[in-house]
């Protein structure tokens, strides 16, 4: 079973604007709201991927009745535990240019965080853990180590999709895959990173510490993946970009369902590539018609292999 936690879930509102105003009045030509936070969108493209998966977190408040009463509206399976105070509100302003406010979490206490762990123990060998997103400031920044170590003692897999302190401490604790961007990567051994084979050393620093799969995006300039065999390259297919939000969520989705039906690496990788893209040249996201399509533009150059 996939499971994915979002441990700091939004209602996503969209807002389309001619022109910023500031200081004034301004308003919309289109708006639309969404359910928002990095494991639950993983477990919408598994879902359009054609794969089952369970939505774990915290929710509270009629923001969080909307965010999951959309989620199951999709055949979602969810199990989220209920906070006091509203899930957040995230604005999405898109103008001339784009901008974001985002909004404060509820209070999560550790009562909360003892119901995790508890559905946590559920988990068995060959399951699948998905850690993904930001960490509200009333939550341990350990937690996803926490929550690492105990999924590893079971022997299942764990993709770690975050930044910052969060992800830096749950390095050592040896997830099986996780997926920064090169702003990212860059950010945790405080480089700047320009092209792929910038990042090839730190990908191998990372593998060192026995994570088995380091998946590196760089946007339109394609993505690394290094495992201890070999480091591949893959290009990013041709396309006009409609929609920035959950194209890294989409990768790491489409990385699972690949694994998942025993795809071997470069396919795997190819096809994730191809997911993140079809989700980014959408307004909604990726679905398979649009993934196997654009898997037939996507070439895996090996960049390194271990001899």
């Amino acid at each position: 079973m996939i499971y994915t936690v979002t441990l700091n879930p939004a209602l996503d509102y969209f807002v389309q604007l001619e022109q910023w105003n500031e200081g004034g009045v301004n308003r919309s030509t289109y708006d639309h709201k969404a359910p928002g936070g990095k494991g639950i969108n993983v477990s919408r493209v598994l879902k359009r991927l054609g794969h089952e998966s369970e939505a774990l977190g915290f929710i509270g408040g009629f923001t969080g009745h909307y965010v999951k009463e959309v989620i199951e509206q999709e055949q979602v399976s969810t199990r989220f535990i209920q906070v006091n105070g509203d899930t957040r509100i995230n604005v999405k302003i898109k103008s001339d240019t784009e901008s974001e406010i985002n909004g404060a979490s509820p209070e999560i206490t550790e009562e909360h965080i003892e119901q995790l762990k508890q559905q946590l123990e559920l988990l068995n060998e060959g399951d699948v853990l998905v850690l993904a997103g930001s960490v509200p400031a009333t939550i341990p920044a350990d937690i996803y180590e926490v929550l690492c170590t105990e999924a590893r003692k079971k022997k299942a897999d764990v993709f770690v999709d975050s930044s910052g302190e969060p992800m830096n401490k749950v390095l050592k604790h040896k997830p099986t895959f996780i997926k920064p961007n090169h702003h990212e990567l860059g950010d945790l051994f405080q480089v700047k990173l320009k092209t792929p084979d910038d990042a090839v050393p730190y990908v191998r620093e990372l593998l060192a510490k026995g994570i088995t799969y380091v998946l590196v995006s760089f946007a339109g300039d394609g993505a690394i993946l290094g495992t201890t065999d070999k480091i591949l390259f893959a290009n990013t297919p041709k396309g006009v970009v409609q929609n920035s939000v959950g194209a890294g969520d989409s990768v790491v989705a489409g990385f699972i369902a690949a694994k998942a039906e025993q795809m071997d690496l470069e396919q795997s990788f190819k096809f994730a590539v191809a997911t993140g893209s079809a989700t980014a040249f959408s307004k909604g996201f990726a679905t398979r018609e649009d993934v196997e399509a654009l898997m037939k533009e996507i070439n895996i150059v090996v960049m390194e292999r271990d001899e």
